[in-house]
């Protein structure tokens, strides 16, 4: 029996009550329902259905009258759900398909009757701005091409930071390309060659980073992780050296759909628009020369809501702000997690050990992040916290990035040491050596902190610890000269030995 408390649950923030975007593309319908407006929007429902609006249009003109039923019917349910979520604000986005044909008009005019609001037909120079600004939303400080691939249409926009240009759309979504090729791919590769050999867009990736947003392009992604072997299966920032994913989509849209259905990472609904997807990338990097290929799962939805903060929360970091999020949620106290920021900037500072800007944010979110994983049990907080940290929604932080703060709170926890822990040994794959060792030290000095601290607040800050020439010093002063014993001094050894100093406890 529940006991009566707070009307909201307790797993949730105050970020206001909750939105809702639904997006009808050429090739899906969505609807994702969030905990609130905020600057990392957490969705707390999301369905789609795969109605195929857009399948027809190219070679008829029209909405496919059963497609348009499916659509129609989702709409109807997506309604509901709001509802029955308390969703208070409703935005509803059409794109390709819907502006493309003829019959598209009377299907919007129907869709908004049923969900009560206006449906925003996006042009396609307004598609292409909402695509990059999920990248910028997504990605810190992002710099080169988004291309947004979806049923209808390919978006393409230079974006630098939070400047985004003036984008282009052209008729290459799947849908759309296997429609005007009769599904073949051989007249495809010509429609998309022609298209695309002169797109200024295209010119200025020369050396940056292509940033491809849309389901078929992550379906991609999805196979080329399981063709390698990859310890980690989270698409949003899983990046490709520019030639491995040219030779890739090479490979990718000669496969034959029959070999395709015995991959199950593939699914079913994606499989037949794969090669056309692989066969737009390939002339892509082919042209724009890009030095990698980074795969966004933020896009237009999450592009329209960050339209909507204000410049202050636009301006927030995206992975702190995520990271503070979970450290509201799951630690002993917040409070004491940020207090581990500017304890840990102090010793980094009188180490000598440089570090990065990307290095200093990490170890700021591993700070956040340090006690996510108190509640379970000992033997298995590391464990939990590199399995959560692995797997969340983060955003503003690659693969790399994800292992190093992942790593610095498993060895927080679990010690120093080899392990026997299978997933924390195939994580370490994707760190540098460098980075494995900046997670070894991190870890080992959340272990003094937590130590000296017991987790709780007010003490760090009385507590310094520094490091010189030949020392990593703890003072301790006035009553909490009683917090000294063997097994801090232990930890702080374990420290000192990884950057090649000796220990000491001052206390007064």
């Amino acid at each position: 029996m529940l006991k009566e408390g707070p009307e909201e649950a307790q797993g949730r923030l105050a970020h206001g009550p909750p939105i809702a975007v639904i997006d009808i593309g050429s090739n899906s319908v969505r609807v994702v329902i969030y905990e609130g407006l905020a600057r990392s929007p957490t969705p707390i429902f999301n369905e789609k259905v795969l109605a195929g609006l857009g399948r027809e249009v190219q070679s008829t003109g029209l909405l496919n009258a059963e497609a348009v039923d499916k659509a129609l019917q989702a709409l109807r349910r997506f309604r509901a759900l709001a509802d029955t979520v308390g969703v208070r604000k409703l935005w509803v986005l059409a794109t390709a398909a819907c502006r493309d044909a003829t019959n598209g008009r009377a299907f919007i005019a129907e869709a908004a009757r049923i969900c009560g609001t206006d449906v925003d037909i996006l042009s396609g120079r307004r598609e292409a701005q909402y695509s990059a600004l999920g990248v910028v939303s997504g990605i810190y400080r992002p710099d080169g091409i988004v291309g947004d691939l979806g049923g209808g249409s390919l978006e393409l926009v230079d974006v630098h930071g939070t400047r985004v240009k003036a984008g282009v759309t052209l008729p290459l979504g799947g849908l759309a390309l296997q429609d005007s090729s009769a599904k073949s791919l051989k007249k495809a590769e010509k429609i998309v060659k022609q298209a695309l050999d002169d797109v200024p867009a295209l010119t200025a990736g020369e050396g940056r980073t292509f940033y491809a947003v849309g389901g078929t392009w992550r379906a991609l992604a999805r196979l080329h992780m399981w063709q390698i072997g990859y310890p980690l299966h989270v698409m949003h920032g899983y990046r490709m050296p520019a030639r491995e994913a040219l030779e890739f989509s090479r490979l990718a849209h000669r496969i034959h759909p029959e070999m395709l259905s015995r991959i199950e990472v593939v699914n079913d609904a994606r499989r037949p628009l794969l090669g056309y997807a692989a066969l737009v990338l390939e002339h892509v990097v082919r042209l724009a020369r890009p030095k990698d290929v980074m795969f966004s799962a933020l896009g237009v939805r999450e592009g329209l809501l960050y339209s909507l903060l204000d410049p202050q929360e636009r301006a927030r970091d995206g992975l702190l702000a995520t990271a503070g999020d979970l450290n509201v949620l799951r630690s002993r106290s917040p409070a004491h997690c940020e207090e581990l920021i500017p304890w840990t900037d102090r010793f980094m500072q009188t180490t000598g050990l440089d570090e990065t800007a990307d290095e200093r944010r990490y170890r700021h979110a591993a700070c956040l992040l340090a006690d996510i994983g108190w509640r379970a049990h000992p033997d298995y907080r590391g464990e939990e916290s590199l399995s959560i940290i692995a797997h969340a929604s983060f955003v503003g932080i690659d693969h790399p990035g994800r292992a190093y703060v992942g790593l610095a709170v498993f060895f927080r926890h679990a010690g120093l040491g080899m392990t026997d822990d299978e997933f924390s040994l195939r994580l370490r794959e994707l760190a540098s050596p460098r980075m494995l060792d900046r997670a070894r030290v991190l870890g080992a000095a959340l272990r003094v902190g937590y130590l000296v601290s017991a987790a709780m607040p007010g003490i760090l800050p009385r507590t310094p610890m520094t490091a010189d020439r030949n020392r990593v010093v703890l003072r301790l002063e006035g009553e909490l000269t009683a917090l000294a014993g063997e097994r801090l001094f232990n930890r702080l050894r374990q420290l000192a030995r990884l950057i090649g100093r000796e220990p000491e406890i001052v206390t007064k």
